[in-house]
């Protein structure tokens, strides 16, 4: 453990039950929701790789315009 979690976890357990069990639900929910993240990004990492390549290829044919922030259509 981290001295810093250490040091969390410390402050917290002088709290009441109440408030602890509300911040131990933050960081649970914190914590499904980055496994989530990276599941989810990791799956999409050869579609994201295809994409890639394909915007490479469009660009070394010239098949890109600039893009102009001053002229794109409303």
């Amino acid at each position: 453990m981290t001295k810093l979690l250490k040091k969390a976890i410390e402050r917290v357990s002088g709290l009441p039950d109440d408030e602890q069990d509300a911040i131990a639900g933050i960081i649970l929910d914190e914590l499904e929701d980055e496994a989530r993240w990276r599941a989810s990004f990791a799956s999409t990492q050869d579609n994201l790789a295809r994409l890639a390549g394909d915007a490479r290829k469009e660009i070394a044919e010239g098949n890109v315009e600039p893009f102009d922030p001053a002229t794109k259509p409303e």
